[in-house]
C-alpha cells in the first residue's frame, strides 16, 4: 500500500479510536488505556472493561489475533492484582460491522451498532455520529486530495526529465533498463 494511503487509512483508525474513547469518557468515565496493546478502559455496574478498539472487522492476521489474546490475558491478570476489581472483560470492539456480538473465549467481540450501544447505551448513536464524521471526511479528503495532485505533478515532472525524450515521447530503452537491466558486464 503507498504511504500516502497508509497515512490516510491509519487517519480514520486515530478518528473513530479517539471518538469511541470520548464516548466512553462522557458516558461512563472512560480513559484511555495503560495496558499494552489496549485503547480504554471503564468500570461499569461492578465490571472493569478492557476495550481494544479496531475501525473495522478485517483488522489484522492469525497472529495479531494472537498478540491481541497475549494483550488481554496479561491484562486481566494485573488488573486481578488490584484488589479493587472483581469483575474484569476484555473486549474487542470494532467501530463498523454487522457480525453480531460473539464470545470468543478470552474475550468478545462486539461489532458496529452494538459497539457504540455497549460504549454509550445509545442504541441510535451509531447514526448520530455520521455528520460530524462526514464534515472530518470531507476536509480530510480535500486535503488528501491536495497533497496527492502535488505528489503526482513532482512524479510527473520527474519521470519527464529522466525518462522522455526532447519531443516528449518516453525512452522505453531506459524505462525497460531501469525496470529489468541487472548484469554486469566486464570490460
Amino acid at each position: 500500500m503507498p504511504t500516502c494511503l497508509r497515512r490516510r487509512s491509519r487517519y480514520w483508525v486515530n478518528i473513530l479510536e479517539e471518538l469511541a474513547i470520548f464516548v466512553s469518557e462522557t458516558t461512563s468515565g472512560g480513559r484511555k488505556s495503560t495496558a499494552t496493546g489496549l485503547d480504554l478502559e471503564f468500570d461499569r455496574n461492578g465490571v472493569r472493561y478492557l476495550v481494544a478498539i479496531k475501525s473495522g472487522p478485517n483488522w489484522g492476521n492469525s497472529s495479531q489475533y494472537a498478540k491481541l489474546q497475549d494483550n488481554f490475558k496479561r491484562a486481566v491478570t494485573v488488573q486481578h492484582q488490584s484488589r479493587r476489581v472483581s469483575s474484569v472483560q476484555p473486549v474487542l470492539g470494532i467501530c463498523y460491522g454487522k457480525s453480531r456480538t460473539t464470545d470468543k473465549g478470552t474475550y468478545q467481540k462486539i461489532m458496529g451498532q452494538s459497539f457504540w450501544h455497549f460504549l454509550s447505551e445509545d442504541p441510535d448513536l451509531y447514526l448520530d455520529i455520521i455528520e460530524p464524521i462526514g464534515h472530518q471526511a470531507k476536509r480530510h479528503n480535500d486535503d488528501f486530495e491536495m497533497s496527492r495532485a502535488a505528489i503526482e505533478n513532482r512524479l510527473t515532472a520527474e519521470f519527464i526529465i529522466e525518462f522522455c525524450n526532447a519531443d516528449g515521447t518516453i525512452n522505453w530503452e531506459k524505462v525497460v533498463a531501469l525496470n529489468s537491466g541487472n548484469l554486469e558486464i566486464s570490460s
